[in-house]
């Protein structure tokens, strides 16, 4: 599996340089460095969680987990955003310290390390680019923040080399943890909303209902609900109220749902003036049956 392999590969890395670069920060006295490290130990830390439970995520589905295991992965981003998050809020309260009595650093070590950050961080991110799911987007979100991170760090070292002015390193730090923070944040948010089966990104309940409703033979849907499982992958459960043959209509309604992304669907087709036993659907049920037929007169 390619997203794996690639995941093992930026964990290796990321461990690697992370024991470096901590070596470097304490050398060159700079703290934009250090808190880099701190990030990368937590980078690496949760890439290899990553690479866990996204195996893990790969298993088929068994009777103990029926849906399959696709959660594990998003477990995996959840974990490593919060590791993130936790790190960007030490490195920032570590760079106030230093605002308030700067260091002297070592400014050449510091152009130096930076060097050979942004060039194994852009090999790291090279390798995790590709890939869909949300903790793979995890992982190379931290690779990109890496390079933009070494990146910073090289400026900002070539202009203290140049001025002197030793206060820029805790605020290149203090800059790369709130745009660090501000990214998970989004991620996080992301993760907890399937978690919450939300509805997933881009699906229009409304549009879906007003589109089955156009069907041929359709004369009501009721309890739509779709939610996704990592993501990706889409599932949607309706009842529908109809007279006609089952199995066209069960046909047509899976193609107009796989056209919204929806790639499994559960059914369940009611009789006409059949009584609807679910409890939530009394509210709907009790709308008058004549209510239909002004669905159809917009066909597509």
């Amino acid at each position: 599996m390619k997203t794996e392999k690639n995941i093992l590969i930026a964990f290796l890395l990321n461990l690697a340089f992370s024991v470096f670069e901590f070596f470097g920060g304490i050398v060159t006295g700079s703290v934009a460095i250090l808190s880099d490290a701190i990030h990368d130990i937590g980078d690496a830390a949760s890439i290899g969680l990553s690479y866990f439970l996204e195996k893990k995520s790969k298993k088929q589905p068994d009777e103990a987990y029926t849906y399959g295991y696709a959660r594990y992965s998003v477990i995996g981003s959840v974990i490593t955003t919060l590791i993130l998050l936790l790190g960007s809020v030490a490195v920032v309260a570590n760079a106030v310290g230093r605002l308030i009595n700067p260091v002297e650093i070592n400014y050449n070590g510091m152009i130096l390390f930076a060097v050979v950050g942004v060039c194994v961080n852009f090999c790291a991110a090279f390798f995790t680019r590709e890939g869909d799911s949300l903790n793979q987007k995890a992982v190379n979100l931290h690779m990109l923040e890496d390079v933009l991170g070494w990146a910073v760090v090289l400026v900002g070292a070539i202009v203290m080399r140049f001025t002197d002015f030793a206060r820029i390193d805790p605020l290149m730090s203090i800059g790369v943890a709130v745009f660090i923070f501000i990214n998970a944040i989004g991620n996080l948010k992301e993760t907890i909303d399937l978690f919450l089966e939300k509805t997933p990104h881009g699906v229009a309940v409304g549009e879906i209902r007003e589109h089955i409703m156009e069907l041929d033979g359709v004369l009501d849907v009721h309890h739509i609900h779709i939610w996704s499982m990592d993501g990706q992958n889409n599932y949607a459960t309706m009842h529908i109220v109809t007279n006609a043959q089952p199995h066209s209509i069960k046909e047509a309604i899976r193609e107009e749902l796989q056209e919204h992304g929806i790639g499994h669907a559960t059914l369940e087709l009611e009789a006409e003036g059949e009584h609807c036993h679910a409890e939530s659907c009394r509210v709907e049920c009790k709308a008058p049956t004549g209510h239909h037929h002004h669905h159809h007169h917009h066909k597509h």
